[in-house]
């Protein structure tokens, strides 16, 4: 018989509003699970307990839902992609060091397990992992304890560099295909995984390197198999005036008239759209697209204001009626602090204070990650959703003085403060620990890898240069 843990008198819980649709704080409140679903929320509960937690001083979250991660690639360019950028290509650095830094299986393995301990750590119970799949690549994912979306990537082309200034697309749909009927099979692997945490989702590349035939094919399948379905677009300006010299048409316009747009569509980034200062682009249709479709947008703002970039303002996409969520994309996977970035580079971007408020962020974070995926019984504290909890330390010294906690956390503490993790009623985090990972394992194999890339980057890099001459330490070595 499953066990039913009762967490009593929690000093502070932010509860699921049904009517209102929205979240709120309840304090000195009660949460009660039986294995992996919420029985009750709210004060005063009667019932059984097999298990009780004294609530004084915690403070008691739903899980975050991340909708755009790499776990797989990003840990491994610590140190390299903090500052790499390319001015001739409109300060981004992705395809040159796409081309140049690549990680072998044991590098990928190895980002893998440190970027899935982040995202627990800060709180994410749910992912979207896109991934250019290796072997083993589910079972740790399954091991890792998250809930989780696989996306196996698969493309037409590939991005090819032959000097610092533009961007060459190489096709190859045969390789395409193949890619295609592998995320197909991993797929299916992901949805009967015995853990009944993973399902899939279609990883169409980027929007410039995937044929429109194999889009389609992509959205028909996912439609048949109501899985959603995901891509990168208008993500640089690179691509921007790639997809427009093509189609005449900016990325989420020729989108919508090949058919991929809709409430199962989820545009990795939507950044650099039409109305986007850095484009000048003659139209303003984009953002109304996006709405009118039911289209997703998951948000990163970390990689992008590395480059010096970023959405113009969230509130305004918020505004329009698109639905918003949020992703990690790069290192460090921490939700909260990417949470906490979108807010205040959104305030900047549209010069107004009010156009995104903390509610509007956690509300991505959670609501707009469960819309997206389809899953009204994720990111919510409520009877019948599934238990997937964040418990966090209100007496920590960056939590106080607990006026407001959200903002606390947000804004000050992020996973310095969280205490523990549930994903499906099993504990995964533990007092600050993960339990189901080992990440510092992992970070002494991930530094082996990064040096085994670093001597194989001459090889790959369109001028051969050595990986310090293409990203020099911050200092000199004296």
């Amino acid at each position: 018989m499953p066990t039913t843990t009762r967490i009593k008198k929690a000093s502070w819980l932010i509860a699921w509003d049904a009517a209102a649709k929205r979240h709120q704080y309840l304090r000195d409140a009660d949460l009660v699970f039986t294995g992996n679903t919420i029985d009750h929320v709210g004060r005063d509960y009667r019932g059984r307990a097999d298990v009780e937690i004294d609530g004084k001083n915690l403070v008691l979250l739903p899980g975050l839902i991340d909708l755009h991660s790499h776990p797989g690639l990003e840990p491994i360019y610590k140190g390299v992609r903090e500052e790499h950028g390319v001015p001739e290509m409109y300060m981004s650095g992705l395809y040159e060091r796409m081309q140049s830094f690549v990680p072998d299986l044991d590098g990928m393995r190895a980002s893998s397990e440190i970027a899935y301990a982040e995202l627990l750590k800060s709180g994410v119970t749910t992912i979207v992992d896109l991934m250019f799949p290796f072997d083993g690549w589910l079972e740790l994912l399954a091991k890792s304890g998250l809930r989780a979306y696989a996306g196996p990537w698969y493309g037409s082309a590939s991005w090819d560099l032959i000097n610092n200034y533009s961007l060459r697309v190489r096709w190859d749909e045969q390789a395409g295909r193949q890619q295609f009927e592998r995320a197909l099979r991993l797929m299916a692997e992901a949805e009967k995984h015995p853990s009944g945490r993973m399902k899939g989702i279609h990883c169409a590349g980027t929007i410039e390197t995937v044929s429109e035939e194999l889009f389609r094919d992509g959205i028909a399948h996912a439609r048949a198999n109501k899985l959603p379905f995901t891509t990168h677009a208008a993500q640089s300006v690179l691509e921007f005036h790639e997809m427009t010299k093509r189609n005449g048409k900016t990325s989420i316009q020729w989108a919508e008239q090949i058919g991929i747009l809709g409430p199962q569509t989820i545009i990795g980034h939507g950044m650099i759209i039409d109305e986007h200062s850095w484009v000048h682009w003659h139209t303003k249709k984009d953002v109304p697209i996006l709405a009118a479709t039911g289209t997703t947008v998951a948000h990163c703002p970390t990689p992008f204001s590395r480059y010096g970039q970023i959405m113009e303002d969230f509130g305004r996409y918020l505004r329009a009626g698109v639905n918003m969520g949020l992703g990690t994309d790069t290192f460090p996977h921490n939700m909260l602090e990417e949470m906490r970035t979108a807010a205040v580079f959104a305030r900047i971007g549209a010069e107004n204070i009010t156009t995104l408020r903390t509610a509007d962020v956690f509300t991505a974070a959670t609501i707009g990650g469960t819309t997206a995926l389809g899953r009204p019984d994720l990111g919510r504290l409520a009877p019948g959703a599934r238990a997937d909890i964040i418990v966090v330390d209100g007496r920590h010294v960056d939590m106080r003085p607990l006026r407001d906690p959200l903002r606390s956390l947000i804004y000050s503490a992020a996973d310095r403060a969280v205490k523990d993790v549930y994903v499906d009623g099993t504990k995964v985090v533990g007092d600050g620990k993960v339990l189901t990972l080992d990440p510092d394992d992992a970070a002494d194999r991930l530094t082996a890898a990064q040096a085994r890339m670093e001597q194989e980057t001459p090889k790959r890099d369109w001028a051969r240069r050595q990986a310090l001459e293409i990203v020099p330490l911050s200092l000199p070595l004296g």
